[in-house]
């Protein structure tokens, strides 16, 4: 498994569209912005065969420092939480798309 950066994204963008890396880069961090912007307002953001960013707010709690035993006060936050859309999970999960019944291919969908 490989990481790729956002510097791997504007120069694979930039290659496949012949837009010059620097307007692709100011695009994506553009786009990045938004969503982060939407989300620090509440909004969801949903994103058709892609997924879904939404906002979570976690309750604040009491903990338990591990190392003294001590109980320490959480407090509240927020956090993303992404459900990945329809195309995503058939990318990720190619065999399991074919062997579903809603596929075409598959002899229980013909019937």
């Amino acid at each position: 498994m490989n990481t790729i950066t956002k510097r791997d994204l504007v120069q694979r963008i930039s290659e496949t569209t012949g837009v010059q890396q620097q307007k692709a880069k100011e695009v994506i961090q553009q786009f990045l912005d938004a969503i982060i912007q939407e989300l620090a307002a509440g909004n969801r953001l949903e994103f058709r065969d892609f997924g879904v960013f939404e906002p979570k707010s976690k309750a604040a709690r009491m903990a338990r420092n591990p190392r003294t035993g001590d109980r320490i006060a959480v407090p509240q936050k927020v956090t993303v939480k992404f459900k990945s859309g329809r195309m995503m999970k058939e990318k990720l999960q190619p065999e399991a798309a074919e062997d579903s019944p809603e596929s075409p291919e598959s002899p229980s969908a013909l019937s």
